[in-house]
């Protein structure tokens, strides 16, 4: 574990997780999570391009130049917030490093967020997006789907629509400490409560009323814990073995590779939640990205 990391799950620890035993309504979460501390690290000849056209609504992380190769792999970026706060412009740290070290396209959607658009706001914008991407000549095999944690729960209930549409599926996915129990059962919930050091246990099930509505927390689609995944693509995994989510990750692998899915779960030893989007500062963040940019780069190749 670094020195960096130590001194960040400190400060997340002690002026970061005590909000999560308090019931912030969703005007102040936003509030204290629009800051962007961090900003985009952009490759020498690529560009950050803002578009604003549903349902292509977001952040483009591309090559100028139109030839390059990176522009005919793709990765859609489904950002995390507990699907109430943040945007591609929060995670801009990370996003831009994944598309650097995957060598593709990244295109971050800014998708509608409750609880002005509850369940199944989130999923429609994301098939939304996946399909303007096909129908814009990007082949699915050269489209791999990513998110963390609301983000990654979002990415897999995209999965499973476009599975059970008929759709061509992307070649992979890669999930950063997915939230897929909704109903917040995990034995994690419990026995991290102290060691994470972002959340309290008790923030999960408040949370996801908010997203949820009127629907039950064991919607597949809002808790693809809950889901068959026969048919998915390869999934990669990361989470921190310190979380409260860290039951959404493991159960989410054991289920994949039950049903025949080519799963590979990594578990980081100490980091925070949502620890890749540290990257600028945390050698750790860096090391997940990376290996997240190898797994893309082999299964869109």
């Amino acid at each position: 574990m670094s020195w960096r990391n130590r001194v960040l799950t400190w400060m997340l620890r002690r002026w970061i997780k005590p909000a999560s035993l308090r019931d912030l309504d969703v005007a102040a979460s936003r509030a204290r999570t629009q800051r962007v501390p961090f900003g985009a690290k952009l490759a020498a000849g690529w560009r950050l391009r803002v578009e604003d056209r549903f349902p292509l609504r977001g952040d483009w992380i591309e090559p100028i130049e139109p030839s390059h190769a990176a522009r005919w792999r793709c990765i859609l970026y489904l950002h995390g917030g507990g699907y109430t706060a943040m945007s591609p412009r929060t995670h801009r740290s990370l996003t831009s490093r994944l598309a650097t070290w995957s060598d593709a396209s990244l295109f971050a959607l800014d998708y509608r967020l409750a609880p002005e658009h509850p369940f199944p706001a989130a999923v429609d914008d994301a098939v939304a997006a996946y399909r303007a991407l096909i129908a814009a000549g990007m082949h699915a095999s050269r489209i791999a789907v990513a998110g963390d944690s609301a983000g990654g729960g979002l990415a897999l209930a995209l999965l499973l629509v476009l599975r059970d549409a008929g759709d061509q599926l992307p070649a992979g996915a890669v999930l950063f400490s997915p939230w897929t129990d909704l109903a917040a059962t995990g034995k994690s919930i419990v026995d991290n409560d102290a060691t994470d050091p972002l959340f309290f246990g008790s923030w999960v099930g408040r949370q996801a009323r908010h997203y949820l509505g009127n629907t039950p927390a064991t919607n597949p689609l809002a808790s693809p814990v809950y889901a068959d995944l026969t048919g998915l693509p390869a999934l990669l995994i990361q989470v921190s073995d310190c979380e409260v989510l860290l039951d959404d990750s493991r159960r989410v692998a054991e289920n994949a590779t039950r049903s025949g899915v080519a799963t590979t779960l990594r578990i980081w030893h100490g980091v925070p939640h949502g620890w890749q989007i540290f990257a600028p500062i945390l050698p750790e963040g860096s090391d997940a990205l990376r290996e997240s940019g190898l797994f893309i780069r082999e299964v869109v190749a």
